[in-house]
């Protein structure tokens, strides 16, 4: 792709993520193509090639399951044509669709890391703003002034700490310093853009390390302020303990290669959440605990859609996860093969036994038993399913009331 493009006439070349994963010993998980073609050009080039986006305009190359990003170099905005460029009252950009050559793509990107080219013609790399020796020496830093670039795109905060815990990086005194009084920033960015900045961050084996570090900078209130709320007024509270139970787990999947789902992360990290706010309809409404708790699942889900869009395919199935939490302790027993038998069983029970880690007490109890259960063969599981009911029926019997005999009529008073 890159000959045809260059023996067409154009330059082009490797840059980016890619380029820097090979300075730095790692394999790149892809390759971004940065060219001096229009997308329109790049299109008559390839057919294998769809046009995407309208805040950035690019172009995809598809090679079976593959996709090349291309991007034509980006230039410096110039005011009075809002055909091309935009940005809000904020500074944050709303339309980038302004040409250049590679000096300024090279000033428009966000670090000196990413700011690598690498040229086919003569196998060299072009390096802007001291990015090899910001690699060399291990540091993250902005081009350009930090203030104006948070502003221009607040998700370069993210990326910041991302790419720190990534690469074992440190981010440069002068591109933090803002980060924290900026972090508001976020609440703009839209929805979906920000779904999947949280798979970047919470999906690629560092979920713990970028949760400390986004904590740090008041980078998680933003995304997450319902359990922000709820672990400012209990820092030491089950809920702050089943964030750090949630990003271990996650991490630990991710490095013995067991799939990771948004379901089960989201239906974890909110379950307190839902538990306080079932509590609140059930006082305010009188509702059973049972059906409070379906009425605050919507809710819920609805307020964290609001910062993150968490798309219906799991946000589904994390409410049939949370539903089966409120079986699990009336379900002990002979009901037990019923409940295991569930789609969503195995993810609702690893949730209850980190439940059972942040809460203790009853929660643990029944954890346990699930555990037990769970990890014993056949003829294991029935007899500890009966003992089970055995004891439940003794302590039903001695509550139960007394029956009348069925041939005593009652009295009947005048």
């Amino acid at each position: 792709m890159l000959y045809r493009l260059h023996k067409s006439g154009y330059k082009a070349y490797l840059v980016g993520g890619g380029v820097r994963d090979i300075l730095l010993g790692m394999e790149p998980k892809d390759f971004d193509v940065v060219t001096n073609a229009t997308p329109e050009e790049i299109k008559r080039l390839f057919r294998n090639c769809r046009l995407i986006g309208r805040r950035f305009r690019l172009a995809h190359i598809v090679f079976g399951r593959d996709i090349i990003e291309v991007a034509t170099f980006r230039g410096h905005h110039v005011e009075g044509n809002d055909k091309i460029s935009k940005s809000n009252s904020a500074g944050r950009l709303l339309r980038d669709n302004v040409y250049g050559n590679i000096d300024e793509d090279a000033e428009r990107r966000d670090f000196t890391i990413n700011a690598l080219y690498y040229d086919i013609s003569d196998y060299s790399i072009h390096s802007y703003g001291g990015g090899v020796q910001d690699l060399e020496a291990g540091v993250i830093r902005l081009i350009g002034d930090p203030e104006t670039r948070y502003r221009e795109d607040p998700v370069r905060m993210l990326r910041a700490v991302r790419f720190a815990t990534k690469l074992d990086l440190a981010i440069d005194e002068v591109t933090s310093a803002p980060i924290k009084p900026m972090a508001g920033l976020l609440k703009d960015i839209p929805a979906a853009r920000m779904y999947e900045e949280v798979l970047k961050l919470f999906f690629a084996g560092k979920a713990a390390e970028n949760y400390d570090m986004m904590r740090d900078f008041g980078l998680f209130a933003p995304l997450f302020p319902q359990i922000h709320t709820l672990i400012k007024g209990e820092p030491n509270g089950p809920a702050a303990k089943m964030l750090v139970e949630v990003m271990k787990s996650t991490d630990e999947r991710v490095r013995k290669d067991k799939p990771v789902t948004p379901a089960f992360f989201y239906a974890a990290i909110l379950w307190y959440c839902l538990r306080e706010r079932a509590e609140e309809i059930a006082l305010e409404s009188g509702l059973s605990n049972y059906d409070a708790y379906f009425a605050a699942m919507g809710d819920v889900m609805e307020r964290q859609c609001q910062t993150i869009s968490i798309p219906r395919r799991f946000s589904t199935p994390a409410k049939d996860i949370w539903q089966l939490q409120l079986r699990f302790e009336r379900s002990q027993g002979t009901r037990a093969f019923k409940l295991l038998e569930h789609p969503k069983f195995r993810a609702a029970y690893d949730l209850l036994l980190l439940r059972g880690k942040a809460e203790g007490g009853s929660v643990a109890k029944t954890a346990s038993w699930w555990q037990k259960f769970v990890d014993a063969n056949e003829d294991e599981r029935t007899a500890i399913a009966r003992a089970n009911n055995k004891n439940g029926n003794r302590h039903r019997s001695n509550s139960r009331r007394r029956r009348r005999p069925a041939n005593k009529k009652p009295k009947i008073t005048e």
